[in-house]
């Protein structure tokens, strides 16, 4: 169990290493060697993980969906809004958040199919809206699919304009105006009027994430 443990948490410094190293010279830039030394780990065991720079890219942008876990709530559409707002903060320290979001919109490069990565993500929101569909928060008239889909493409585009100007520390505002106007065409008056946009929201819930990883954690290494 220690050494499975061992290999969990070498895998992981691996990823958030490549996930920097994208973040700041995106993927063509990008080498191994680069990502040894921040993750200051041997040859064999990046490669015990990982075959490739292509399979590094990839397992960060497959991990970038899966790290996006918030806590449940009694309206679907909560978890969509919460959902959103824990990503956009996160992308502002988080290397995972931000090496999937330079890998996903990078241009340029023609070496890794980034479209895995969209469609998680459209799949993921698809999966919360159809819920909430389900439940009656959501309009008849909506297309889920297509709806999410929308989330998808506009997000991607505010948190490049977000990088631009001030290093997505304003994302949060921004996700909580692009909300405020679409929203009312998603959701049932009932529900929209108990939705919670506030932009500080995801900070409070990343803490909230974070430290019940924590305590998680220490159960299991106390169970071990």
């Amino acid at each position: 169990m220690a050494q499975q443990d061992r290999a969990i948490r070498t895998r992981r410094l691996i990823l958030e290493a490549a996930a920097a190293v994208f973040d700041d010279l995106g993927y063509d830039r990008a080498t191994i060697a680069e990502v040894l030394d921040r993750a200051g780990v041997t040859k064999g065991a990046l490669y015990f993980h990982f075959a490739s720079k292509e399979q590094l890219a990839l397992a960060v942008l497959d991990e970038h969906v899966l790290d996006i876990a918030v806590k449940p709530q009694n309206i679907k559409l909560q978890e969509f809004v919460d959902a959103g707002q824990v990503l956009a903060y996160r992308l502002r320290s988080d290397p995972i958040q931000r090496g999937a979001a330079r890998l996903a919109v990078e241009q340029g490069s023609n070496h890794l199919d980034r479209k895995q990565s969209m469609l998680s993500w459209s799949v993921f929101v698809e999966g919360l809206l159809n819920e909430a569909k389900d439940r009656g928060e959501v309009m008849e008239s909506i297309v889920v699919r297509e709806t999410a889909e929308l989330f998808v493409g506009a997000f991607a585009g505010l948190q490049m304009m977000s990088q631009a100007f001030t290093n997505r520390a304003d994302l949060s505002r921004r996700l909580t105006i692009f909300f405020e106007h679409t929203l009312p065409s998603i959701a049932v008056p009932a529900i929209l009027a108990k939705l919670k946009l506030g932009s500080e929201r995801g900070a409070h819930l990343d803490a909230a994430l974070q430290g019940k990883a924590s305590a998680n954690a220490g159960i299991d290494a106390a169970a071990s």
